[in-house]
């Protein structure tokens, strides 16, 4: 897998590969204290993102057995950034963990869906078999994404959150 390849149409976004150069309009997308509610943590500063930004621009982890796949989400109309969605792939690309996230000005109005929906079907192409989220057992709005690209929730539970998972038909 290779997110060089470039941007994934979403509806009415797009996902762009992540660069350091997000970072100061990403911090602004993050900015809601609301968006960590389930999460923990805060908001990140500019100087904090461009980091990690820059250290996920090596789309692989330092021992080099997972891809780090992140993407901003833009809307169409405007280019604006709303969100992020991201994959972290491994077991030699047969399983994804996804996660994404819109900030607290976009909620609402289809945005997460549209792009993990693309995530995930650019995920299938490309022959992941297995695609995972955690999610806070409080944390509708997500329950409800993770439904829409096809998860369905498990038994397992790890650090408070429910693992939702699909698995490619056999």
């Amino acid at each position: 897998m290779d997110v060089s390849t470039g941007s994934i149409a979403a509806g009415r976004l797009t996902l762009w590969p992540l660069t350091a150069q997000d970072a100061d309009e990403m911090a602004e997308v993050l900015a809601g204290e609301e968006l960590y509610a389930f999460i923990g943590g805060a908001p990140p500063t500019p100087p904090e993102l461009r980091a990690r930004y820059a250290a996920l621009e090596a789309r692989r982890s330092p021992d080099g057995r997972q891809e780090w796949l992140n993407w901003v989400t833009r809307r169409d109309a405007d280019g604006r950034a709303v969100g992020y969605v991201q994959a972290t792939v491994v077991d030699e690309g047969r399983r994804a963990e996804v996660a994404w996230v819109v900030g607290t000005a976009w909620q609402g109005r289809g945005y997460a869906s549209e792009a993990a929906t693309a995530l995930a079907g650019w995920l299938r192409a490309r022959g992941v078999a297995r695609i995972e989220a955690h999610i806070h057992p409080d944390h509708h709005a997500s329950m409800t994404v993770a439904g829409r690209i096809g998860l369905l929730p498990t038994d397992r539970v790890e650090d408070g959150e429910r693992l939702w998972a699909w698995d490619r038909p056999a």
